[in-house]
């Protein structure tokens, strides 16, 4: 497996969409602060393949997927496995409820040399490719079948997380064997013995059927097969005898059919002739016609003489002349008399309402005159207030005056200073003035109120007057219509006369409604006699045509009874002269019948002689004989070579049978692929004890002794030691010897899907010294030059990461975290 490029949105601490291009990353470190989300990244990938990633725990982690406050991560990732390129998607979201489902899975084999940058177009998912997997459920066998590992197997040899980096050295012989099945395809062996056994246990159910078939093939033997061709033999002598014999048998029943036919034709001429006979009431039929023609013409008289009335009544109420004008004249004299009295009334209500207006109108005017005297006392008391501030001030002068001193005012000598009246000159002006303002506003009141009730006043009489003269008119109006009319007692008379005419002719219109309904039941009368009577002859018409090849007489088309008596008694005559003639012609029936009842029992007796049932058609019966027993016997024969094919079938199942038990019973030993497991072993083992004493400098070698992994260590007099006594970075320099191993010797091996085509190493850099480093970098290297190898590492070490040619740097700030390609 090789990642192309990596898609995030969402996810952890990618809270932006970030893309991760690998298309020709062949040795890349993912470098960065601790924290920035290095991991994340092979995190990523496991999440897109998988659905989970070691460091969460399994699914129940899933939540983990989301970043802080994000309701939905998406992963994708482009990928090369065994020459095919695929596309992992998966979408993680959380619901109103908080928990978090993944909500869409999927992964599809891309089209042959598709553009991975094309991505960067908004594609649609139908765009990329064949579906393999369309859900959750779905996905773990799609990618096993394209990755060829599982989930724990992934992150044991591909991708190494942090934490499980020395999962493969210290796993158990039997998970280390598992992983090694898995990368060798040594399955396949395993898949070998399950087909053998299948294909055995198929053969042998097949040669069981084919001895349920020759069971039931026991019977064919010569003998049957001669009594087979002797039966072939007897029938068809039958049939020529039956042949010779069937031509006299139709004979026989062609002249007992014929004479049968005469003898039907006879009875059916007599049977004919009997059921002529005339039908019932026939007679009565002529006089109900003449009847009903009477009943008509005297209905039609009464109606002709009933409509002369009203016609004569409908003249006479149109010269009578217009009765909407009679009463229009009426109503106009009507309403000219209540018009005069409205009239009288409405002029003594102008009279009464003038008489009002005239003294409203000098009540108004009494109500200026005084609210004008009331305005002159108001404007006088004005100055009297004036005058007497004037003459309060004086006074109040008058308190500072000396006698013989000057004035202050007038600067002259003060001879004698007067004295000061009693009380205050403006109180009295002052009450003076509030009475001549409030005797002012009642007068203006009182004017205000003459003035609204006068001009009530105006529009009364207004009122009445206008109503007046409108009456008038309407008065004069009616006088000219009625100027030309008669009297009222002259229209009443002639709209009497009206009425009485206008009844009669009512009951005139009654009178020619029921005669022409007595008229139209006695013409339907008419007809129902009549169609009767056509009906009689048509009857007589259709009997005498269905004689006609007897030659009736002629009929007498006046009286349909006559007509019928004439008929029914010659079709007697004609019945008793062919009655003279039955009894030889059924003797001759007899006869011939006798005759062809002969032959078939003669060619009954020839199928009885030979064992079987005749029926209607003996030709048809010796010739279905014939053709059964030839049939049996070529059944017979049929079954006699299929009993020889099946001897030949069961031979080759049988030996199918025994190589497919042979081949499963080899392969259930597990011998072939436990050597195979051993020589993988011993290959990865020489492998990764080459890189250790490289990465150790000739210290350690590695074995394995019974599928446990040992060192031996050369610095300590070739001590041998369990790998789990080995130191932190010890552990790392063996780990990841093994890593290397599994991804530069057993892919070679794979005979499968399982791909190593990449290696990504999250794990421990920092414990090494920087001679261990250097040598595990120069390793990286020369892993990574060969081409066939995606090579990555996790570090924040720079002496390593400069080393490395690509650099995916990862920065994180307060929202997300980026990734950004330097180096080359």
């Amino acid at each position: 497996m090789r990642p192309m490029r990596l898609d995030l949105a969402g996810f952890t601490v990618f809270r932006e969409e970030t893309t991760v291009d690998f298309t020709d990353a062949d040795f890349f470190a993912l470098v960065g602060p601790t924290g920035s989300g290095k991991s994340t990244v092979l995190d990523a990938i496991c999440f897109a393949l998988y659905g989970t990633v070691p460091r969460w725990g399994g699914t129940r982690g899933l939540a983990n997927a989301l970043a802080p406050s994000a309701t939905e991560a998406r992963v994708r990732l482009v990928f090369e496995s065994a020459g095919d390129r695929y596309v992992a998607t998966r979408v993680v979201r959380r619901d109103g409820r908080g928990a978090v489902k993944t909500a869409n899975a999927g992964l599809q084999l891309m089209p042959p040399g598709f553009d991975v940058t094309k991505l960067d177009t908004g594609l649609s998912p139908d765009d990329l490719g064949e579906v393999v997997a369309g859900t959750p459920a779905e996905m773990e066998q799609a990618v096993l079948a394209a990755v060829g590992l599982p989930y724990e197997q992934f992150t044991s040899c591909v991708v190494l997380p942090q934490g499980q980096f020395a999962d493969f050295l210290h796993a158990k012989p039997a998970t280390r064997q598992q992983i090694l099945v898995n990368l060798l395809g040594l399955g396949i062996y395993e898949e070998v013995q399950k087909r053998a056994t299948e294909r055995a246990g198929q053969a042998e159910a097949k040669l069981e059927a084919v001895d349920k078939m020759l069971g039931g093939l026991a019977d064919v033997d010569d003998a049957t097969l001669a009594a087979a061709q002797e039966r072939v033999d007897r029938v068809r002598e039958l049939a020529g005898a039956v042949a010779a014999a069937v031509p006299e048998l139709e004979r026989a029943r062609a002249t007992a059919r014929e004479q049968a036919a005469a003898l039907a034709a006879l009875d059916a001429e007599l049977a004919v002739l009997a059921g002529v006979r005339p039908p019932d009431g026939i007679t009565e039929l002529a006089r109900a016609v003449a009847a009903a023609r009477g009943a008509a013409d005297e209905a039609a008289a009464a109606v002709g003489l009933a409509e002369e009335r009203e016609e004569k009544l409908r003249g006479e109420l149109a010269g009578a002349g217009d009765e909407s004008a009679l009463r229009l004249l009426l109503r106009t004299h009507g309403d000219r008399e209540r018009l005069t009295g409205e009239l009288a009334a409405v002029a003594a209500a102008v009279a009464a309402a003038q008489t009002e207006h005239d003294a409203g109108a000098g009540a108004l005017a009494q109500a200026r005159a005084a609210a004008e005297r009331a305005e002159v006392e108001l404007d006088a008391a004005f100055r009297a207030h004036e005058e007497a501030k004037a003459t309060d001030q004086a006074v109040a002068l008058r308190a500072h005056l000396v006698e013989g001193a000057p004035c202050p005012v007038c600067e002259q000598v003060v001879p004698r200073v007067p004295a000061v009246p009693e009380g205050s000159a403006v109180a009295r002006a002052v009450a003076a003035g509030k009475a001549a303002r409030a005797t002012s506003e009642a007068a203006k009141r009182v004017v205000q109120e003459r003035d609204a009730a006068a001009r009530e006043l105006d529009r009364v009489l207004l009122r009445a007057r206008t109503e007046h003269d409108q009456l008038t008119a309407r008065l004069a109006e009616l006088d000219g219509q009625l100027a030309d009319a008669a009297a009222p007692e002259t229209l009443r008379e002639a709209l009497a006369e009206h009425a009485r005419l206008r009844r009669a002719l009512e009951e005139a219109a009654g009178a020619v409604r029921a005669g022409r309904d007595a008229a139209r039941r006695a013409r339907s009368a008419l007809d129902g006699a009549q169609d009767r009577l056509r009906r009689a002859w048509r009857d007589f018409d259709a009997v005498r045509d269905g004689l006609a090849r007897f030659g009736p007489p002629a009929a007498d088309r006046e009286d349909v009874a006559a007509a019928w008596a004439a008929l029914a008694g010659w079709a007697g005559e004609e019945a008793d002269r062919r009655r003279v003639d039955r009894p030889g012609l059924a003797a001759a029936v007899g006869a011939a019948e006798t005759a062809a009842g002969e032959v078939a029992e003669r060619i009954a007796g020839l199928f009885a002689t030979a064992g079987l049932d005749s029926g209607d058609d003996p030709l048809r019966d010796a010739a279905v004989a014939v053709e059964r027993a030839e049939a049996e016997l070529r059944r017979l024969a049929e079954r006699r070579e299929q009993a020889a094919e099946l001897r030949e079938q069961r031979a080759g199942h049988e030996r199918a049978a025994r190589v497919a038990r042979a081949l499963a019973g080899h392969l259930r030993a597990n011998n072939f692929e436990r050597w195979l497991l051993a020589e993988a072993l011993d290959l990865l083992v020489d492998g990764a004890s080459r890189i250790l004493r490289e990465l150790s400098g000739g210290q350690y070698d590695l074995v394995h002794d019974k599928g446990e992994f040992f060192v031996v260590d050369h610095h300590d007099a070739g001590l041998r030691r369990g790998v789990r006594t080995l130191s932190g970075g010890e552990t790392f320099q063996a780990s990841l010897a093994l890593a290397l191993a599994l991804s530069e010797q057993l892919a070679g091996m794979s005979t499968t899907a399982a791909s190593l085509e990449s290696i990504v190493l999250d794990e421990g850099f920092g414990t090494l010294d920087a001679a261990t480093l250097d040598t595990v970098a120069a390793t990286l290297e020369n892993l990574a030059a060969r081409g066939d190898r995606m090579v990555g590492v996790v570090t924040h070490v720079p002496a390593l990461a400069e080393r490395i040619p690509v650099r995916f740097e990862v920065r994180k700030d307060a929202r997300t975290a980026r990734v950004e390609r330097t180096g080359l």
